[in-house]
C-alpha cells in the first residue's frame, strides 16, 4: 500500500501571486496534509501579513527591506522576517522545509529554485523560466540531491500524469496542447493592430499579464517545449504542439505503438496545483465536475507559424544550446513590457526575440549567474532593439 506522509512542510515561493495564492487555498483545505513553513513574496506586505496571520509559518521573504520593515509591524509575533533575493533563498532552503513551490515569475525566481534542489527539497515548479534559463544544470541538480522536480504547468503535469506508469523508452512524443490564446482567430491582417486590451482577454485562464501575452503570441507554448525537453528528457524532435481550443485535454503521450493517454480536467490551476504539492496522493477539491457530454465535441488543430512564428524561436533556441534559450527567454521579457507599454507592435514582439536570438553568441551553461547573465543580455538587447525602432 503507498505511504503518504501525514504532514508535508511547505515553502511557497511567489505566495501573493496567482499560483500562490490557489496554492494556499488547496492547503487550507486539506490542513492535516500540509504545514505552511515559510512564505516568499515581493512588495505585496499587506496580502503577504494576512497570509502569514492565517497560516503561521515559522518565516516570510520579501523583496525589499522596505517591504520587510512595513511587515514587521503587522505579521504575528514570532515570524521571522527578511528581506531581498538572501531571504527568498533562505525561504527556499529552510531545514524544516520538505517541499518547495517555485512560483516567483520569470528568471527571478531561478537562483531560489537552485537554492531549494542544493539543499535536498523536492521542487514543485511553477516557474518555467527557471527550467528554460538552466534547465540541464536544474536537472543535473536534483539527480544529485535525489531530489524530484514536479511540475506544475498544466501542460507538464498533464504529461507527468499519463507517463505514470509507463517506460519512457516506450514513449514516441509529447503532444503539448494550446488554448490558442485570445487572438487565435483575428485575420492576420489585423494582428500588427491588436492592443495589450485584447490581447489579454485570455478565453479560457485567469493569469498574469506578462503569461497572457506569451499565451497570445504562442511564445509561452515555445518556452513549455524548452521545459518539456529538460523535466522528461524528450528530444525536442519529439515534442509537437496541438492547438486546442477547449483546454480540456491538457496535454498527451503517445506511445510507439500509436496509443496515446491524455489527461483530461477544468481549466483550473488548483488541479496540477495540488497534483503537485500532494504527490503521491491527491487532495479532494471542490471543482466542478467535468461533463463530457455537455461539451458534445472537442476541437484539434495544429498551430500557425506563419501568424504566430514566436513558438517556432524555441525549437531554434534549443537547437543551438547553451545560453540561447535563456537569451530568448530575457527578449521576450523586454518585448512584452514594450508592447504593454505601448511602445512596440504585437507582430513586433517574435520579431525583436528572433533578432536577438540569431545575434546572440551562445555559451554552455555552467552556473546559475551565467543563465541569469543571458537572459539579462537578451532583455538589454531587446530594449535597444525596441528603442532604435521608436
Amino acid at each position: 500500500m503507498l505511504e503518504i506522509p501525514r504532514v508535508k512542510r511547505l515553502a511557497i515561493l511567489g505566495s501573493t501571486g496567482s499560483v500562490g495564492v490557489q496554492a494556499l487555498d488547496v492547503v487550507s483545505r486539506a490542513p492535516d496534509r500540509f504545514q505552511v513553513t515559510t512564505l516568499a513574496a515581493g512588495r505585496n506586505a499587506e496580502r503577504l501579513a494576512e497570509q502569514a496571520r492565517r497560516h503561521r509559518p515559522q518565516l516570510v521573504a520579501v523583496a525589499d527591506e522596505g517591504a520587510a520593515r512595513r511587515l514587521r509591524e503587522i505579521v504575528p509575533r514570532g515570524v521571522e522576517v527578511v528581506a531581498g533575493e538572501a531571504g527568498v533563498v533562505a525561504a527556499a532552503a529552510h531545514p524544516d522545509v520538505d517541499f518547495v513551490l517555485a512560483a516567483i515569475s520569470g528568471g527571478a525566481g531561478l537562483r531560489s529554485t537552485a537554492a531549494a534542489l542544493e539543499a535536498g527539497k523536492a521542487v514543485g515548479l511553477a516557474n518555467k523560466e527557471s527550467m528554460v534559463l538552466a534547465g540541464e544544470l536544474l536537472m543535473a541538480r536534483a539527480a544529485a540531491r535525489g531530489v524530484t522536480i514536479l511540475p506544475v504547468d498544466s501542460e507538464h503535469s498533464a504529461i507527468h500524469q499519463a507517463l505514470a506508469g509507463h517506460d519512457r523508452a516506450f514513449v514516441r512524443r509529447l503532444l503539448l496542447t494550446a488554448s490558442g490564446g485570445p487572438l487565435r482567430t483575428v485575420p492576420a491582417g489585423e494582428l500588427a493592430d491588436v492592443t495589450p486590451q485584447r490581447a489579454l482577454k485570455h478565453p479560457n485562464w485567469s493569469m498574469g499579464d506578462k503569461i497572457t501575452i506569451d499565451s497570445a503570441t504562442l511564445m509561452n507554448k515555445g518556452l513549455e517545449v524548452i521545459e518539456a525537453r529538460w523535466l522528461f528528457g524528450v528530444e525536442p524532435s519529439r515534442i509537437d504542439i496541438v492547438v486546442h481550443p477547449e483546454s480540456i485535454v491538457h496535454s498527451l503521450v503517445e506511445y510507439v505503438d500509436g496509443s496515446m493517454v491524455a489527461q483530461l480536467g477544468v481549466s483550473d490551476m488548483r488541479g496540477p496545483i495540488s497534483y503537485a504539492l500532494a504527490h503521491p496522493g491527491r487532495v479532494a477539491l471542490d471543482l466542478p465536475p467535468l461533463d463530457l457530454g455537455r461539451l458534445g465535441k472537442l476541437t484539434f488543430e495544429p498551430p500557425d507559424p506563419s501568424r504566430f512564428p514566436a513558438y517556432t524561436l524555441a525549437y531554434r533556441a534549443l537547437e543551438r544550446g547553451g545560453t540561447a534559450p535563456a537569451a530568448l527567454s530575457g527578449a521576450d521579457e523586454a518585448a512584452v513590457a514594450a508592447f504593454l507599454a505601448g511602445r512596440c507592435r504585437f507582430t513586433d514582439i517574435a520579431e525583436i526575440c528572433a533578432d536577438v536570438l540569431e545575434a546572440h553568441a551562445v555559451e554552455p551553461v555552467r552556473s546559475v549567474d551565467q543563465a541569469l547573465a543571458a537572459s539579462d543580455a537578451g532583455r538589454r538587447e531587446a530594449e535597444r532593439r525596441v528603442a532604435r525602432a521608436g
